[in-house]
């Protein structure tokens, strides 16, 4: 017959991995370079996204 292959449960530490701290308030922001202009507004926005939850997060310059 085949072999026996065991199937483990993810761990509950890295099911969590990285999205505790953003439930904290600790995101790690990366500024995303594809809209730079706010039509609505007319000013320059910077456009902050979280690299663990993507959490937006905009900055009037």
């Amino acid at each position: 017959m085949g072999d026996i292959v065991k199937f483990r449960k993810p761990s509950l530490r890295k099911k969590a991995e990285g999205k505790t701290l953003c439930k904290s308030g600790f995101h790690r922001w990366k500024v995303v370079t594809e809209k730079k202009f706010d039509v609505k507004r007319g000013k320059l926005v910077t456009l902050l996204r979280c690299e663990r939850c993507g959490e937006e997060q905009a900055k009037l310059l």
